[in-house]
């Protein structure tokens, strides 16, 4: 049975139903409040596996790259469901790369302009009314569609952390 969806508008509040789902079911997960946004928002740390090399995965810098919170809990999902049944995932056996390798994930970093961009957010609250006050400066960029930043209007994407595996 799945639990990700990847053809629904992605919100924040989607993001907590599917990761809580996900936490009842693969109780291998980890997951972690990492911070908050600024409308109060967590952001979530995932973890799976225990290997001694490290990979770090996110998501949802630009608001209006939103999708690609439903295709990393996707991911999640599928390689969660590989390792409960023991099965291979792309050619490979998913017990035996989690024995080599961590994953760590957040998989929003921006869940108010997500919500912004989505529809989640009312178009008569406070928020939105800012942003929109905001957006005016930038008569270029669709509104509320084209918004990449958080709803402050910082471009988070300019402080995204360079990531290897460790």
């Amino acid at each position: 049975m799945a639990i990700v969806s990847t053809n629904v508008s992605y919100s924040s509040s989607i993001l907590e139903d599917n990761l809580q789902d996900l936490l009842k079911i693969y109780s291998f997960l980890t997951s972690d409040i990492i911070g908050y946004s600024v409308l109060g928002k967590p952001l979530y740390a995932i973890t799976i596996g225990n290997g001694a090399k490290k990979v770090f995965y996110s998501a949802s810098y630009h608001a209006n790259e939103w999708i690609t919170t439903p295709v990393l809990m996707k991911f999640i999902e599928d390689v969660a469901n590989a390792y409960v049944s023991n099965t291979n995932l792309l050619g490979y056996s998913i017990r035996d790369l989690l024995s080599k390798v961590t994953i760590h994930l957040c998989p929003m970093v921006n869940p108010d302009g997500v919500d912004l961009v989505t529809g989640a957010l009312p178009k008569n609250s406070p928020a939105y009314r800012n942003v929109e006050k905001i957006a005016y400066s930038f008569a270029t960029i669709p509104f509320p569609d084209g918004w990449k930043a958080n709803i402050n209007g910082v471009d988070l994407k300019i402080y995204q952390p360079i990531c290897k595996v460790l």
